[in-house]
């Protein structure tokens, strides 16, 4: 799978999760430390559910926590993928819905887990554009900085799926 760990000039958030809209966070596996270092971020207990789209090994959650995890790339998506980012999404909703508090992570809490949150918030009644600058300003403005991602929400998960499966 190929992933963007490694992008140059793309700095490691200040935080290790935010909170997008009650509830609903975004967060990734690194952060920059107060000396400026990045440092992992391990999730406990904080959350009832953590969504995870890029998993390695001593980052959490602790046992007991629903964990949900769906590998993806930070890159182009097949069917299968944009399906299981479409899942996440409803069910991220469903445990907002229920009063849970919910974890959307990746690598550095930017792209893979703004798509999944994007989704959701747009199943909520945002448009995608309302949704990039939402998570943009309460994330980082380095959220979504993958331009097809973007141009995913922008056509919706469903359509660039049905797309997607056309071309396989």
């Amino acid at each position: 799978m190929r992933t963007r760990e490694s992008q140059p000039g793309v700095p490691a958030p200040e935080s290790p999760w935010d909170e997008i809209e009650p509830g609903l966070w975004m967060g990734g596996h690194q952060v920059c430390g107060p000396a400026g270092r990045v440092e992992q971020v391990v999730v406990h207990r904080q959350f009832d559910l953590v969504q995870t789209l890029l998993r390695l090994p001593d980052h959490g959650p602790d046992p007991g926590v629903e964990h949900q995890v769906w590998p993806v790339p930070d890159g182009p998506l097949d069917g299968t993928q944009l399906a299981g980012v479409i899942r996440l999404a409803e069910a991220a909703c469903e445990a907002l819905d229920a009063g849970r508090t919910v974890l959307v992570r990746c690598w550095h809490g930017y792209n893979r887990s703004g798509l999944v949150v994007a989704h959701a918030l747009m199943r909520r009644g945002r448009s995608a554009e309302e949704a990039i600058r939402l998570i943009r300003s309460r994330r980082s403005p380095w959220a979504l900085h993958n331009d097809l991602f973007v141009d995913y929400l922008r056509a919706g998960l469903v359509t660039a799926r049905m797309l997607e499966e056309l071309t396989e």
